[in-house]
């Protein structure tokens, strides 16, 4: 299966943005098997990339490849619940 291709939009350093970002990576370093491609997007920075993908909360994670796309709002803090919602192949059960 190829790496899942996810996009982080955050506005700014908040704690909910620090939150998920620090989740984020726990989930691609320690549980996802084949690891995955991010790119986190500071809504603030680049309003124009949140406006191409609709983005109206943050934070929000996008899994944009393999399709379907799927999203999963908040602060990523139930990290298997995440992992579900968004398919992605876990290493090892939490």
């Amino acid at each position: 299966m190829p790496k899942p291709c996810l996009k982080l939009y955050i506005a700014g350093t908040t704690v909910h943005s620090q939150r998920a970002v620090q989740n984020l990576r726990k989930i691609c370093e320690e549980i996802v098997e084949s690891g995955c491609e991010v790119d986190i997007i500071d809504v603030l920075l680049y309003p124009d990339r949140a406006e191409e993908d609709k983005i109206i909360a943050t934070p929000t994670l996008i899994r944009a490849s393999p399709p379907p796309v799927r999203r999963v709002i908040g602060d990523l803090t139930d990290i298997s619940r995440v992992i579900a919602i968004l398919g992605l192949n876990a290493a090892s059960e939490l």
